[in-house]
């Protein structure tokens, strides 16, 4: 069994996938139902590992981007809180209320995205315990190019032949594994 299909073992040639994100997300699928019809996983722990090995091949793909547009002081989950911020004038909670991320993460990357010159911050007129964050014109372009990064990632899944059908499915089933995770949080095992 070669290292690409070896339970565990996934170490793919960087080369091969190097900048393509829809090729890459096709591997990891084959990989993972050949797994499975090997009997290696359960298909939902198989699941698991799949989208948190996406998750990191995402943010290996911003990380490209990035340094392909040359910011080298900003990191992909920094570029991806900007997008998550986008053009409102936001209470820093409310990026950890839309689930996107933890307090102590987004504290952190905050004080080195003011210090980097990507986000303006100011106390809130009613309570002067809350800061109010803002992209500024240099994050706009960055999150421009980042926007336009994931247009031209769906546009290589159809031209890969990805059916819009199939794209749907899997947001919903996405969207109901996003549900379940939240359940078992909020309310432990049923």
């Amino acid at each position: 069994m070669d290292q690409l299909t070896r339970p565990g073992g996934f170490s793919p040639p960087k080369s091969e996938f190097e900048g393509n994100f829809s090729k890459y997300l096709f591997y990891l699928a084959k990989l993972s139902y050949r797994n499975y019809k090997r009997g290696v996983d359960d298909p939902y722990l198989d699941i698991a590992k799949l989208i948190e090995r996406l998750h990191r091949r995402f943010l290996d793909v911003v990380r490209a981007e990035l340094n392909r547009l040359g910011y080298r002081d900003l990191t992909p989950v920094q570029a991806m809180l900007l997008t998550n911020i986008g053009d409102e004038e936001i209470v820093i909670r409310e990026l950890i209320e839309r689930g996107y991320y933890q307090g102590s993460n987004v504290s952190y990357n905050m004080k080195k995205l003011v210090e980097g010159g990507y986000i303006e911050q100011s106390r809130s007129p009613h309570d002067k315990r809350s800061v109010r964050i803002k992209l500024t014109e240099k994050s706009r372009g960055i999150c421009e190019k980042i926007h336009e990064l994931e247009l031209a990632n769906g546009n290589a899944l159809r031209d890969a032949g990805v059916k819009e059908d199939d794209v749907d499915a899997l947001r919903e089933t996405l969207r109901n594994i996003e549900r379940v995770w939240s359940d078992f949080i909020q309310y432990g095992r049923g």
